[in-house]
């Protein structure tokens, strides 16, 4: 943006301001309400014309915006309306090739054009890369189950969401075409915590630049690392996320307050001198001059303090010692699919607790149980004297829009609060006339505050809040946070909005899988804890999924022993059933040649067998030769023998 200017009427918005945004900045711009925030980003969307100067975009860069409302898509399922923002990868493809074409004309290749073009080049690679077609459905659903959606919203009709289920919508569409600017304009009021969450770790890693509007200084602090102030028709940048930008903006603060006392002081001596020698003739050239000098004099000029609200809660009436029993609470909106069962709680005086979970987790549902408003079945006790005041997300949209502001605080007050509702509504930031406006021409902010406003000048000592801080800027946050932190009431609270949750609340109730659970601390180490809870599952997943594979690899190697040993069995039975054949062979031949050596040697052992019966030689050399025989078996068995033992040893 180069010497930006805009007026609205007399009010100068911009006065030439600058400002450059670039590769993966990480941009976001604070300032008062009506600064110019949410301007400054249509015009860089090309929204909205500035009055002079002029915004250059590259010429391949892409701009994506998130408006703060007014978004409402129809006649598509959840999955084709994402869908259709995928971004068209053949013009990509198409551009690149026309941009290899310029370069291939190029004499000069180091010269500034052909530098502009080879990065241009890279930004489309990047971005081709980015799309990755091939991979667009499991990132689709990525991003819609990220942002809190279920498998069975994908193919529900657009219309048949909530606004702020529209917001998410149009918020994943982004996401998906993955423009080289994001634009969010409060982009965290639609969100749950852990929806919340998973935007903050995906814009983190996010390839393009981010400028970001945003109430939740969390937020800003995790992902920004720039911050540009938008003050008095002017900008001024700070280096650092926007805690960086508080600290270092007191210093300038009071910097540029002695610069403007000096001044002033200056001025003053200047203007008298005038004033005494105007009309002395031998001090004219100097009165002249100083003059002159005063004319081209650059005014310092201190930012006019926004009015801020200040007020405190009427004291906690009394009340016993328990505020809400809840006993076997089940809740169903269709007398079969339970939203909530069996919850069982206690909430004692002087408690400040935070419910979270998901949207449509039941977190809502229960704080309208509480409240009465919502019908239930199991017992819901209300504690001797307590008194419920109940801030609900719509609750601005309930109030009458024929109505003025005035009269909707009158009809709501009783007795001698009456005579300060000026008092109060001045504290809300509706001051002079503005108690005259009709609701119904009021801001979404305004209205939200008013309905805050209406709801407080009452006495109570059980406060129940609805994401009460969706429209509320950073000071309006702080003041409610510091008001919050000194009632003595009971406190209950839905809010994504992590730092104003830390602010004020020592214990946590998770709304999940119908049931409800309690963590002692504030919203920060809720978070941790759960964080060490998913390490833990995640540990115990990875142990048991190694102690699984180490099972499965041993009865793989088991099996393959088994097969293996088998086998080798067999092989070896090949072997070994013919030795032992041969073995047996042997054995039963020694036998055969014992017991016919043991015939002769009776024979010969006879008187009768020299005296001529028998023929002694022939008989002595069988009688020998059978010996030898049996000796060759022996011979021969003993080495089938060892060659059976080796085998099976």
């Amino acid at each position: 943006m180069n010497n930006i200017s805009m007026r609205f009427g007399a009010k100068i918005l911009f006065d030439e301001v600058s400002l450059r945004v670039a590769g993966k900045d990480r941009v976001s711009l604070v300032g008062s309400n009506g600064a110019g925030k949410s301007t400054m980003l249509k015009v860089i969307a090309g929204l909205i014309k500035p009055d002079d100067g002029e915004v250059a975009v590259s010429k391949h860069t892409t701009v994506g915006y998130l408006p703060q409302e007014g978004i409402e898509y129809t006649g598509k399922t959840l999955y084709e309306e994402v869908y259709s923002s995928a971004g068209d990868i053949n013009a990509i493809q198409d551009e690149m090739r026309q941009i290899e074409k310029e370069m291939e004309e190029f004499q000069d290749t180091m010269s500034d054009e052909f530098m502009d073009l080879i990065n241009e080049y890279g930004e489309l690679q990047e971005r081709f890369q980015m799309l990755d077609g091939f991979k667009i459905k499991s990132k689709i659903e990525k991003i819609l189950i990220g942002l809190g959606f279920g498998e069975n919203d994908f193919d529900r009709q657009t219309s048949e969401f909530s606004g702020g289920w529209q917001m998410r919508i149009s918020l994943a569409k982004l996401l998906l075409s993955n423009p080289s600017i994001l634009l969010l304009d409060e982009p965290t009021n639609h969100l749950d915590i852990e929806s919340l969450i998973w935007v903050e770790n995906y814009l983190k890693s996010y390839q393009g630049a981010i400028v970001l509007v945003s109430h939740d200084r969390s937020f800003l602090d995790n992902i920004t690392d720039r911050t540009v102030e938008i003050s008095l028709g002017n900008v001024t940048e700070y280096s650092g996320n926007y805690s960086f930008y508080k600290r270092e903006r007191e210093i300038r603060k009071e910097l540029l307050e002695n610069q403007f006392y000096n001044q002033q002081s200056y001025l003053r001596q200047q203007e008298k001198f005038i004033e005494r020698f105007r009309y002395k003739a031998t001090k004219s050239r100097q009165v002249q001059s100083r003059i002159k000098l005063l004319d081209k004099l650059d005014l310092v000029e201190l930012e006019d303090e926004e009015a801020t609200v200040n007020f405190n809660f009427p004291p906690a009436t009394h009340s016993g010692k328990i505020s809400l029993e809840i006993h076997g609470l089940v809740k169903s909106y269709d007398g079969i699919n339970n939203v909530l069962e069996n919850i069982d709680l206690i909430i004692t005086r002087g408690e400040k607790i935070a419910f979270v979970g998901v949207n449509g987790a039941g977190k809502s549902t229960l704080m309208r149980i509480i409240a009465g408003i919502e019908k239930y079945d199991g017992e819901v006790k209300l504690g001797h004297l307590a008194e419920i005041k109940f801030y609900a997300q719509n609750q601005a949209e309930e109030l009458d829009s024929s109505k003025t502001v005035l009269q909707t605080m009158e009809e709501a007050a009783k007795g001698d609060i009456l005579k300060n509702l000026r008092s109060i509504l001045g504290s809300f930031l509706f001051r002079g006339d503005d108690v005259f406006k009709r609701v119904g021409v009021l801001s979404g902010g305004e209205k939200s505050r008013l309905a805050l406003a209406k709801m407080l000048i009452e006495p109570s000592n059980f406060l129940i809040f609805d994401e009460p801080t969706n429209h509320l800027d950073m000071k309006s946050k702080e003041v409610l946070m510091n008001a919050l932190q000194k009632y003595e009431g009971t406190v209950v609270i839905v809010s994504h909005d992590r730092e104003f949750i830390d602010g004020i609340v020592d214990k946590v109730i998770e709304v999940k899988n119908k049931k409800i659970r309690t963590y002692f601390g504030n919203a920060t180490e809720y978070l941790k804890a759960k964080e060490d809870e998913l390490k833990k599952v995640n540990s115990d997943q990875k142990n048991k999924k190694e102690s699984d594979n180490k099972a499965v690899a041993v009865k793989e190697v088991k099996q393959a022993e088994t097969k293996d040993q088998k086998q080798k069995k067999k092989e070896l039975n090949k072997t070994i059933l013919p030795i032992k054949s041969r073995i047996s062979e042997l054995e039963k031949n020694a036998l055969d040649f014992e017991a016919k050596i043991k015939e002769k040697e009776i024979i010969m052992s006879k008187d009768e067998f020299y005296k001529g019966g028998y023929n002694v030689v022939d008989f002595t050399n069988e009688y020998n030769s059978l010996k030898e025989k049996l000796k060759n078996v022996y011979s021969l068995w003993e080495q089938e023998t060892e060659k059976l033992n080796s085998l099976t040893q």
